[in-house]
């Protein structure tokens, strides 16, 4: 179960392979969106903006995702592209740029252990 998005990089860590996937059918996973007409711009910075009102934004957008119905394939597209910009899926760009470290220092790690049993096994 994912915890409240206000601890985001708790929840960032979860793997592509486990995210549920969406109906082709059901139409692009954005037109459920919690967020899709943003009336208040909460998702995205106005220039210049000061530190405070940036943090006090973001925690509204990040309330707004935490009850939305796709915010797992917001927060993978906004992975998978990646977005350099904004609150997706719960998650700041900033916990994005983390949450894709540790996903491609996983990844290695995998591979690594993947390939010493394939060198155990054959040796």
């Amino acid at each position: 179960m994912l915890q409240s998005p206000h601890q985001p990089l708790q929840v960032a860590a979860v793997p592509a392979q486990r995210t549920p996937a969406r109906e082709d059918d059901a139409g692009p996973w954005h037109s459920e969106a919690a967020c899709r007409r943003d009336e208040a711009g909460l998702f995205f910075a106005p220039s210049k903006e000061p530190t405070a009102a940036r943090l006090a934004r973001e925690e509204a957008a990040k309330r707004v995702c935490g009850g939305c119905p796709v915010m797992i394939e917001c927060r993978e597209h906004a992975l998978m592209q990646p977005e350099p910009y904004g609150v997706w899926g719960g998650l700041t760009a900033a916990e994005r740029r983390v949450a894709l470290a540790r996903r491609r220092r996983r990844d290695i790690e995998l591979k690594a252990a993947t390939t010493a049993e394939h060198i155990a096994a054959a040796g």
